[in-house]
């Protein structure tokens, strides 16, 4: 794991966040994604320098586009964001698990 990927995970692992259980280098079909919290059906990457190179987006938007086919949310962080504003980041899973794994009861 890289050190942003170390970070994240010392605060998404043992049921931390909203008692949620994330799995961390999950094989989802033919992708294996960095973070999973299947009660949320939320993946999430965490994106070196690699990321920026233009063949890398375009993998990454097309590995997105098929997660999302099955339902899935994928929230995109690079390390630098996971690093600098670990806060935010967190804020930001935390806002789309409450959504995702607490859906409103239909009307």
């Amino acid at each position: 794991m890289t050190e942003a990927e170390q970070l994240l995970w010392s605060h998404l692992r043992g049921k931390q966040l909203l008692g949620l259980q994330f799995h961390r280098q999950k094989p989802l079909g033919p992708y294996i994604v960095d973070f999973f919290a299947a009660a949320a059906q939320l993946v999430i990457e965490v994106d070196g320098c690699q990321h920026l190179e233009e063949e890398q987006c375009k993998g990454d938007a097309a590995r997105d586009v098929s997660l999302k086919e099955q339902g899935l949310m994928v929230l995109r962080f690079d390390n630098r964001q996971v690093l600098v504003e670990t806060t935010a980041v967190l804020e930001e899973i935390f806002r789309m698990c409450q959504q995702r794994a607490n859906p409103p009861a239909p009307l």
